[in-house]
């Protein structure tokens, strides 16, 4: 989760929502990425799908399924549904959601019965690190 953290403060940086991602396979980060909504005018540029692309380029698999995703933030719908599409086997989460996730809060993706693969998941890690900086970026932006 380190590593996304380092991730999500990139993020912040560059002016865009603080959440970082890494994709972990056989304990060795293979993606690092953050959100990129802003740089490259794309609703769908969230960190998960980012690193859920590039992980799947790099292995030569749309099938992730010996891989662990470490994000910030609890994921949305649309990267709930990419990790379950991309049979992701572990997401660990640091700071929950309650407006926008879809995992532990909001429409709960992975207990829906049409889910097609449910991770692992693992919520809460660095969890007052992850909200700090959201908070912090968006106090800054009001």
């Amino acid at each position: 989760m380190d590593e996304a953290l380092l991730e999500a403060h990139a993020a912040a940086e560059a002016g865009e929502v603080p959440v970082g991602c890494v994709i972990v396979r056989n304990n060795a980060v293979i993606v690092r990425t953050f959100n990129r909504t802003l740089a490259d005018r794309d609703p769908t540029a969230h960190a998960e799908l980012l690193a859920i692309r590039a992980a799947a380029a790099a292995l030569g698999s749309e099938r992730l399924t010996d891989c662990d995703l470490y994000v910030t933030l609890e994921p949305c719908a649309m990267c709930a549904a990419a990790m379950s599409f991309a049979r992701i086997r572990r997401l660990y989460y640091a700071a929950a959601d309650p407006k926008g996730g879809a995992v532990e809060n909001g429409v709960r993706f992975f207990a829906s019965p049409t889910c097609h693969h449910r991770p692992e998941v693992y919520g809460g890690i660095a969890e007052g690190d992850a909200a700090g900086l959201l908070k912090d970026f968006f106090r800054a932006r009001r």
